[in-house]
């Protein structure tokens, strides 16, 4: 899975690291050329693992998976896809 974006929002607690997603998106949504994009959150905020992939459901956003973040640092990645279509993976 290539992320294209990381946001690191580690430190930051309920609600900002779902905030910067959403800022994510609309700037996604706002681009002319809106092709399908892979975003990763950081976060060490566990209210995170619920908050993301239900702010997913609510924006038509996928929420892929959980990972390690890339950088050995500490939290979780989570990874989500920005598309205009739905995907099955």
């Amino acid at each position: 899975m290539i992320t294209e974006t990381w946001l690191d929002e580690r430190g930051r607690r309920c609600p900002i690291p779902v905030i910067s997603l959403a800022r994510a998106h609309a700037s996604w949504k706002n681009s002319e050329l809106r092709v399908d994009a892979v975003v990763g959150v950081l976060s060490d905020d566990p209210a995170a693992q619920y908050d993301i992939p239900a702010w997913c459901r609510l924006k038509g956003a996928q929420f892929l998976q959980s990972v390690s973040p890339p950088d050995g640092g500490p939290g979780t990645g989570y990874i989500v896809r920005f598309s205009d279509s739905k995907h099955e993976d």
